[in-house]
């Protein structure tokens, strides 16, 4: 295929755009709709991450020892958490520690102090914080400590945390499912769209795809405008939902902050710019051409 054929391929393809310019609007629009829905998918996935990070920090498991349980054991049950891989990072709380933390949370209220003071001894244990590298391993790292059966272990306050551990995960698992099924449902309904577009201009140029039939013009030729009309809606599509986040991300930026102080949209949003306008522009590119394809193969019969 020579390099005029080309160029009149895609001239061809550029007009056919401009022609049908209400079919090929309507068609950039739904292909937008469904792009914008993706980008707002990657949004909420990236703001529910931070989210469930920020989250899974504050979970932990704790393991509390008795009274007169050596520092030597404590230690020897830290190493062996330690040694786990599913283990993210374990911190020792001696009885003393426990006790000055207690005092400090309780400073203001009157009536601790002085039921402390009236005890006299100290009445906390020493424990060991543990922190997963996943929240969901919570379980086995319990059942892994009540097995060993540790002399000096008093408790495993797994069970107290569980319920918040797999709301988390059930959260996590629900966003990520139903953003992905609502994608995959506007992307059907923008395949379907784009081509009954590619049909009617199938049908509007069928006397023109006959005369060139009859001259002598190959396959791609006569394929080749219909696919750059499909390459267009995608490209045209990604470009204007590309210029929308600009000012949307900005706008809602301060409102997500309030949500989750740790996310700033607007920054993530011009970070990851390139990354972002890739995965728009291609699944753009894809729904167009791959519709504009599928519709020349049913309709064409070539």
């Amino acid at each position: 295929m020579t390099g005029v054929t080309i160029k009149r391929m895609i001239a061809a393809g550029f007009l056919a755009f401009k022609r049908n310019a209400w079919l090929s609007a309507a068609t950039v629009m739904v292909f937008g709709l469904t792009l914008f829905v993706l980008g707002n998918l990657v949004f909420v996935g990236a703001i529910a991450n931070t989210a469930l990070h920020s989250l899974e920090s504050k979970i932990d498991i704790s393991v509390y020892f008795n009274q007169d349980a050596q520092e030597s054991q404590i230690l020897a049950v830290q190493r062996d958490l330690d040694a786990l891989p599913d283990i993210r990072e374990t911190a020792y709380i001696s009885r003393e520690d426990a006790l000055a933390r207690f005092r400090d949370q309780h400073k203001d209220d009157a009536l601790i102090a002085s039921a402390l003071q009236e005890l006299g001894d100290n009445p906390l244990q020493a424990s060991i914080t543990v922190r997963a590298r996943d929240p969901l391993r919570y379980a086995a790292i319990s059942d892994a400590l009540a097995k060993k059966n540790y002399a000096g272990v008093a408790k495993i306050n797994y069970s107290e945390n569980q319920a918040v551990i797999n709301r988390l995960a059930s959260i996590a698992s629900t966003i990520r499912g139903s953003g992905a099924l609502l994608a995959l449902f506007l992307a059907f309904i923008a395949v379907l769209v784009a081509f009954n577009t590619i049909r009617l201009a199938i049908y509007t140029m069928r006397e023109e795809i006959g005369i060139m039939r009859l001259v002598g013009a190959t396959q791609w030729f006569i394929r080749g405008p219909f696919l750059i009309s499909g390459f267009l809606y995608g490209i045209v599509a990604g470009v204007a939902v590309i210029a929308v986040f600009f000012p949307l991300t900005w706008l809602i930026s301060p409102k997500i902050s309030l949500l989750v102080p740790d996310f700033n949209l607007f920054a993530y949003f011009l970070t990851n710019l390139l990354q972002f306008f890739g995965i728009i522009s291609v699944t753009g590119v894809v729904l167009g051409v791959g519709s504009s394809y599928f519709a020349m193969r049913r309709y064409l019969a070539l």
